[in-house]
């Protein structure tokens, strides 16, 4: 148990290590931020899919903007609600599900990100955002967060899961895929058979990205997986026994080949959760339950 909890700290934290006098590292020194890299050769040439990785879930949520409007993925109930600053403030509470950047979520050893983004109302400039009921950072300064830490750990694969679109036209697509484009270049790993997929074959080829797009548009360039590839199934649950009986099926009946799995350690707030805990948040109302969970409570692509 004392084991299970130091390794939770040290996710939150995002364990920095560094090497011991010799120039190597021991088994007790390996980082998070370079597990990939650090693990044993036999597993280099696994399919990737064959591996547990983790992630997070509304990775990008660990900052959002109370002064912006209330995001396209709201009912026109929240907008009109929330023209009161107290239900911005309130919004906050329910909308930031992260603590950590982005930077500070792979050092920690995460892998996997789930991704909504959306334009803005009034923006003429094209930019996109991340949005969680209210408007996030760019995704541009995002995505060069990201590439500075690949950068600096060539070995280190993740995914990205684009998976909700808001308020966005064909201008908007393009403009988003050129920003990917710009930011990963040679690093974006292109469409292929799941099962062909290994470390090894990605550290020959240097890439380190893959991108999924859960859009139709994903079908007009090369490096834009369709979000098939990596079904994520939704519990939608307040109770811990059904969300831990819902991992279990789900996780079995996954397809044998062909796609990666996304498995949601998350537990979600109904209307009636929300009224309950409108001072308290998210944080307060439900993450401290995911605790009697015996996993980490995040989103992990894993093969059964």
């Amino acid at each position: 148990m004392l084991a299970v909890k130091k390794a939770r700290r040290k996710l939150r934290m995002g364990t920095v290590c560094s090497p011991n006098p010799s120039g190597t590292k021991t088994s007790s020194e390996v980082c998070n931020a370079d597990w990939m890299a650090s693990l044993t050769p036999h597993l280099h040439n696994l399919p990737l899919s064959n591996l547990a990785i983790p992630g997070s879930h509304d990775s990008f949520s660990y900052w959002v903007d109370e002064k912006s409007p209330v995001g396209p993925d709201q009912t026109q109930a929240i907008k009109r609600l929330a023209r009161i600053s107290l239900v911005k403030k309130l919004m906050k509470k329910w909308s930031v599900t992260q603590n950590l950047t982005f930077r500070e979520q792979l050092e920690a050893g995460i892998r996997y990100f789930d991704l909504r983004v959306s334009s803005k109302p009034g923006d003429a400039d094209q930019e996109i955002y991340f949005i969680h009921g209210l408007f996030g950072i760019k995704v541009w300064d995002g995505l060069m967060e990201i590439d500075s830490f690949l950068t600096q750990h060539p070995q280190e694969i993740i995914f990205l899961d684009f998976n909700h679109f808001y308020a966005m036209d064909e201008t908007h697509h393009k403009c988003l895929v050129l920003r990917i484009q710009e930011a990963f270049g040679n690093k974006l790993c292109p469409a292929c058979s799941v099962e062909s997929l290994t470390l090894r074959t990605l550290w020959e080829k240097n890439c380190q990205v893959l991108i999924f797009y859960h859009c139709p548009f994903y079908k007009q360039y090369p490096f834009l997986w369709p979000g098939k590839k990596i079904p994520a199934p939704w519990a939608n649950t307040t109770s811990v026994c059904k969300l831990i009986l819902f991992l279990e099926t789900t996780l079995s009946e996954r397809a044998p080949r062909g796609s990666f799995h996304v498995s949601q350690a998350i537990l979600t707030p109904r209307v009636k959760t929300i009224a309950r805990g409108l001072v308290g948040g998210l944080k307060n109302t439900l993450v401290h339950r995911l605790a009697l969970i015996p996993v980490y409570p995040l989103r992990f692509s894993r093969r059964s």
